[in-house]
Order: structure tokens, then sequence, then C-alpha cells
């Protein structure tokens, strides 16, 4: 069964020497669509590029909260013209990171507010990173709702994840729901309903075992399938259609 990973990175340099054979590939065979989320404005603009080129992919454009630094002041003017193509489906990916040193805190939560304001302007969807920042996330979450947005890359407790749900947010996993250590996230999905989950890789990152700390592609998007289906005692089908159901939902894709 075919499976839409609703978050990747193929603008990444790490698919330079094979991207368009792999994506090709991967939609003939396992994957049904993905959603190509931009980090800046430049790799914004290339997700948007790589989803012309396909029918089943589609971009993101948003600005990372490590992309910051060196804004034109105009990014947002910018940012909204690149959401005007069709084939953007969301804002992001925005948020907050606070795991390097020396991040400027008021710096990222005012352009994660700004990017926030302009999703819910243009009725798009948003994709929230958050790292080391829970709390400051939430906050900046409430009080921008109500709001259309997923949490993703999710590997936090089932209290926060109960607490983003409460906002009425999704909520996406990655490969490192199958990692050996992630009792948090497992313990998170348990308490997500069906109707709140999506599945996505971030590729080239977060590999699902047993391909951990290698290049992560769309196809590997099944073995995080597999574990999801597991934690909720249901099949690997019925996991994957509901997911795929959600995805569909919330980004509203119109997949040919």
């Amino acid at each position: 069964m075919k499976i839409i990973d609703t978050h990747a990175h193929y603008d990444d340099a790490q698919f330079d020497e094979d991207r368009d054979l792999l994506i090709q590939t991967m939609l003939d065979n396992d994957i049904m669509a993905i959603i190509n989320v931009g980090c800046s404005i430049e790799r914004s603009e290339e997700s948007l590029r790589l989803a012309q080129r396909y029918d089943n992919i589609f971009a993101a454009v948003g600005v990372h909260p490590e992309e910051i630094y060196g804004l034109a002041d105009n990014y947002i003017d910018i940012l909204r013209g690149l959401a005007q193509n069709k084939k953007a489906v969301a804002i992001g990916e925005i948020g907050l990171d606070y795991h390097y040193e020396n991040f400027d805190r008021d710096r990222q939560i005012k352009v994660f507010k700004e990017q926030l304001a302009l999703a819910k302007e243009l009725g798009l969807p948003a994709i929230i990173h958050s790292r080391d920042a829970t709390e400051d996330t939430l906050t900046v979450l409430k009080d921008a709702a109500p709001l259309k947005a997923v949490m993703h890359c999710f590997s936090g407790s089932a209290e926060t994840a109960k607490e983003i749900l409460e906002l009425g947010l999704y909520i996406s996993f990655t490969g490192v729901l199958t990692f050996k250590n992630a009792k948090k996230a497992v313990a998170a999905c348990e308490v997500i309903p069906m109707d709140r989950l999506m599945l996505e890789t971030d590729c080239p990152y977060m590999a699902p075992t047993p391909h951990r700390g290698e290049r992560c592609i769309s196809s590997m998007t099944a073995y995080t399938a597999a574990k999801l289906a597991e934690i909720k005692g249901i099949s690997v089908e019925e996991a994957i259609s509901a997911c795929n159901e959600n995805a569909v939902r919330f980004f509203g894709l119109n997949i040919t």
C-alpha cells in the first residue's frame, strides 16, 4: 500500500547525485505523495521547483528557526508570494530550536509568530518544528489558537502530546518511533487518536531501524508505519490508510 510522506527534504544536497531517479522510482512503487518542506527562502523556492516537476510532490514554504538570521525585512512578503503557488500546501517548517548555543530566543519567537500569522492569513496549515523548546512552543501556539498545524518529528512525552492535541493540532512521527530508546515517543503515540496521526521521514535524516545512520528516503516510511500499527494494535494497512486520509485532509492534497 502506497504511503504519503508528509515531511521530506529532497532539496538537500545529499540527493544531488540521484534525486530525480530516486523520486520517480518511489512514486512509481512505494510512495503516493511527498510534501517537500522548505527551511529557508532559497530552499522554499527549490521545494516549489521540485513540486512543479512532479504531480504528486507538494511544497511547504517557510523559514526554519536556524535559518532566521540575516532574513530580509520583507521576508514575509516573499513567503506570501511563494505560498500563492498552487503546489504550496503549507507554511513550514517553522518554530523554535534551542538546541545549539548562542540561539536568539526573542528573534526566533518573533519570526515564529510572524509565520504563524501568515499561515492563518492565507488559510494554510503550519508545519511546526520544536527542539528543546517545548514550553515556549506551546505558549506561542496557545496564543495563536485556533490554528491548523502539525507538530512534526515528534519525540516528546505523552503529556506534551495531550497538550498539543487539546490545541487541535496533528502530530507526525519519523523513524525515531522505531528506535530502541524511543520509549517517550511510543508512550505518546499510544495516546494520540488515529485521526490526528501522520507519517513522515524528515529525510535525509531520521532513518528508521534497521537503517539507522543511513541516508533516509521516503520508502523507509514503511518501517515507521509498521511500528505505529504495532503500537495501536491494528494492521499495517489500516495504519497507512488512516495516516494517508489524515494527510489528504490536513494538507488539502489533490493526488493524481
